[in-house]
């Protein structure tokens, strides 16, 4: 706000510091100073989306073959500012890739954040440079449904999802009579669910757009968040609502690749089944060239018809969370949907249907064998998962192995969120350095070139796509280009790469843009893999 003492009072109202002066006995002056001020009617809020240190997921080597800065937009972020007012004057931030300028905060009335626990460490710097020039700051995400403990600075805490508590959280704002908190009292029907704000993005700079369907997971494994922030009903969206959103990023010219960011797209799998049919006919409809991504539990594989029904609507690749090959792992924190299962013929099933199938690996459950870094490393290769996203275990807050590892004193630490540093927050049965070692040693034999390309060819001897109209942009011959000089002549697995370009050439040519596609990818995930060698001989 631009009244001076509403800034100062609205500064110590949002102050989240631990051991700040209780709140109601300053409630009497703070409603003298917002009552006596002047308030401005069209607000401008600047959404601000930290930075994603480098790990796995935020791709960045990956993305430079593509000219691109980011892999995708803050779905959150947008879709809060959808649920704000219409009239209000709203600017997007992203990080990852534009910077946060001075000149953003002198403009902006309230700055709302969102950040996954990753990010903490550019969260903060936000908070606390808008703390410096006074801006009210509205927090919320994962980062602070979970965890606002660790968070230093000003913030006004929100918790939950938006939907639900956005009309207050608005009508506070304009009184100018902001509460420290604001906390969701359950989950929210998603029919309630606006289109996000595409007005706000830079298409040019990203890989793919991300749309919601689903949120929340039916299963229970100890070691994961969804349900602890989502909820273990999975609620969904109407068919009409996501067609909707396609329809709005088709009006913005995207017709490139979604990433459906649901927990577990086939949670209720009867809602899946709908939204696939809508999907197939909208897609003929409009001859749209959009492809899907999405994550799944394994089950999927059980289910031929879906699989058949989710290629022809345009799905492409589909993250699965196997964790590990070991049954009494697997067991131990309650993945009980995938140790009934064969794995390797699931993941092989799921490749046949036309599915490249990602996989998210774990080492670090007390029932982890001596033996579980050959047994891993022998599954995945064996599978053909090319994309093998292996992490160590690390304690989340709020999730039931959190609550075990502290009732038993075994928390040492606060999680990071980073599963790919080699720094455990808790006492391993396995050894700290004996962990740390060996899972370095693994993410490096799983990218060494020779090894890599291996599993791709594993993985293109199961792997049936249909039949595709494929059109090559000027992005994917740039991409082509650049991994020619920087796989086919800098890398030193440049005869591994010759070699399954050539091969695929000659047997399969049609899907010679998957191959380029892997070998990127590839190159992305060993640079994350050279980086965990240093630091675990550290």
């Amino acid at each position: 706000m631009c009244n001076s003492h509403v800034s100062e009072a609205t500064n110590w109202c949002l102050s989240r510091k631990v051991g700040a002066a209780p709140r109601d006995k300053k409630l009497g002056y703070l409603q003298e100073v917002y009552l006596s001020s002047r308030f401005k009617p069209d607000m401008k809020v600047l959404l601000v989306y930290p930075k994603t240190p480098d790990t796995f997921w935020n791709m960045r080597h990956a993305l430079k073959f593509i000219c691109k800065r980011a892999s995708m937009p803050p779905l959150g972020l947008l879709t809060v500012a959808a649920l704000l007012p219409k009239h209000w004057d709203l600017r997007l931030v992203d990080m990852n890739v534009g910077k946060l300028t001075e000149a953003d905060l002198k403009w902006a009335d309230y700055v709302f954040l969102s950040a996954m626990l990753i990010q903490k460490e550019s969260a903060e710097e936000v908070i606390g440079w808008a703390n410096k020039f006074g801006k009210p700051v509205v927090a919320g995400g994962p980062l602070f449904t979970t965890s606002p403990n660790l968070v230093n600075g000003r913030f006004c805490l929100v918790r939950g999802e938006a939907e639900e508590i956005i009309s207050e959280l608005v009508l506070d704002m304009e009184q100018g009579q902001l509460k420290p908190e604001y906390r969701a009292a359950g989950f929210p029907d998603l029919k309630t669910s606006p289109v996000p704000r595409w007005d706000l993005v830079k298409f040019k700079h990203y890989a793919a757009m991300p749309v919601q369907f689903s949120r929340g997971c039916p299963f229970n494994c100890e070691f994961c968040d969804i349900v602890v922030m989502f909820g273990r009903v999975p609620r969904v969206k109407t068919p009409q609502q996501v067609i909707t959103e396609l329809e709005a990023l088709r009006g913005y010219g995207w017709d490139g690749g979604i990433f459906l960011v649901d927990d577990n797209f086939i949670g209720n799998k009867r809602s899946t089944r709908q939204l696939l049919l809508e999907l197939i006919e909208w897609r003929r409809r409009n001859n749209s060239k959009m492809t899907f991504m999405t994550e799944a539990s394994i089950n999927l594989a059980d289910d031929p018809e879906l699989c058949r029904l989710m290629v022809e609507a345009g799905f492409r690749k589909v993250f699965v969370g196997i964790e590990t090959p070991a049954p009494e792992s697997l067991e131990e924190c309650g993945k009980f949907q995938n140790k009934s299962k064969d794995l390797e013929e699931a993941v092989h099933a799921l490749q046949r249907y036309g599915l490249e199938v990602m996989g998210g690996f774990i080492v670090g459950f007390d029932s982890d064998p001596k033996d579980i870094f050959r047994r891993q490393f022998q599954f995945i290769q064996k599978t053909g998962i090319a994309t093998a996203m292996v992490g160590l275990l690390t304690a989340l807050p709020g999730t039931r192995l959190w609550n075990r590892l502290m009732a038993e004193g075994r928390i040492i630490a606060e999680s990071t969120g980073n599963n790919t540093a080699t720094v455990l927050n808790f006492i391993p049965k396995l050894g700290r350095e004996f962990l740390v070692q060996g899972y370095a040693s693994l993410m490096n034999a799983l990218y060494e070139p020779k090894l890599y390309y291996q599993r791709v060819k594993v993985f293109l001897e199961n792997y049936h796509p249909p039949r595709l109209n494929l059109t090559i942009s000027w992005i994917d011959a740039w991409a082509f280009l650049k991994s020619i000089w920087v796989l086919g002549i800098r890398d030193k697995g440049r005869f591994h790469y010759w070699k399954l370009l050539f091969t695929t050439l000659l047997r399969r040519p049609r899907i010679f843009p998957t191959v380029v596609e892997l070998a990127i990818m590839g190159y992305h995930f060993r640079q994350i893999a050279r980086g965990l060698r240093v630091a675990a001989t550290a």
